[in-house]
């Protein structure tokens, strides 16, 4: 199959285009630069000239693929305060729609990207595949819902959920809490940090991207989990031992203060599972386990 892939030289998008290759499929990425062409030419995929604020980059390019991948987004709201998050999300809609717009009325798959929070149906219980909230609070929900107004329109939609993405250098929204513990001196958790987050490594995640490519279940939300729920104390405490610094419990108050942005997030109960997805998919995560990549990540 020959795959049009968004984000194809981002952390998660350079992991599915090694498997997409390693599975005899042929990778069609899209890039801004000439650094991300030359990368992409070097891992052996092809490289198309564009953007996510080109709409005619993103119709071209699915137009001329057998199926397509969209894990890209603009995380320009990431490390900041969050006021562009609605922006960003409006633009990831605009980017399903024009990737919908090549895809209408045709068979050829499509997969978008979205988080396991939009499957929480109930506070304390983990998010599920099959439930989705339009009414969640959370802006991300954008990208499912223009998933399914191109879906209206005869495209064979899919959607996979990402919990914390990790390996040894990035853990998702956990990178930032290392660079809240650098800073500050000190790694936290709010309350008593019983709130919990799911993770996948990022290769696990990868294949997932790939089977649900393959599969084309339209309609179809996938969970990309290997770990339902970890617990935000014993993440603290893994980033603490592994920066040589100590573990402090922050109040609701403090927690500000110590995390930025982050603190939005750093209280909320997330866990989320993968059942159905497993057994759907035949998915079955092997990587190593997020306290794991933690321990050992790099730098130090």
């Amino acid at each position: 199959m020959r795959v049009f892939l968004t984000g194809a030289t981002g952390f998660i998008g350079s992991a599915i285009v090694a498997e997409l290759i390693k599975e005899g499929h042929q990778v069609l990425g899209l890039t801004r630069s000439e650094a991300g062409a030359q990368a992409l030419l070097a891992a052996g995929a092809e490289a198309h000239h564009g953007n996510l604020e080109d709409v005619e980059s993103l119709r071209s390019g699915a137009a001329k693929a057998d199926g397509v991948i969209h894990c890209a987004f603009d995380h320009s709201a990431f490390g900041h305060d969050f006021s562009r998050f609605v922006e960003v999300c409006e633009k990831d809609r605009r980017a399903i729609e024009a990737l919908g717009d090549a895809l209408a009325h045709s068979p050829r798959p499509l997969v978008i990207t979205s988080g396991t929070g939009m499957g929480a149906a109930a506070p304390g219980t983990p998010a599920l595949e099959d439930h989705f909230d339009h009414n969640h609070p959370n802006p991300r929900k954008i990208s499912e819902i223009a998933g399914m107004s191109v879906a209206q329109r005869g495209v064979n939609v899919s959607v996979v959920r990402l919990p914390q993405v990790h390996d040894t250098e990035k853990q998702g929204l956990l990178t930032y809490a290392v660079q809240a513990a650098r800073t500050k001196g000190a790694s936290a958790y709010i309350g008593a940090g019983e709130n919990r987050w799911p993770a996948a490594h990022v290769l696990d995640v990868a294949r997932l991207y790939r089977l649900a490519l393959e599969k084309a279940e339209p309609g179809s939300r996938y969970h990309a989990v290997a770990e339902e729920g970890i617990s935000l104390r014993a993440i603290a405490e893994v980033i603490g031992e592994r920066l040589k610094m100590p573990v402090r419990s922050l109040s609701a108050e403090e927690a500000q203060g110590h995390f930025g942005w982050l603190a939005m997030f750093a209280g909320v109960d997330m866990p989320a599972s993968s059942a159905l997805t497993r057994q759907r998919l035949g998915w079955n995560p092997t990587g190593p386990g997020l306290l794991s990549d933690l321990a050992n990540m790099r730098p130090a």
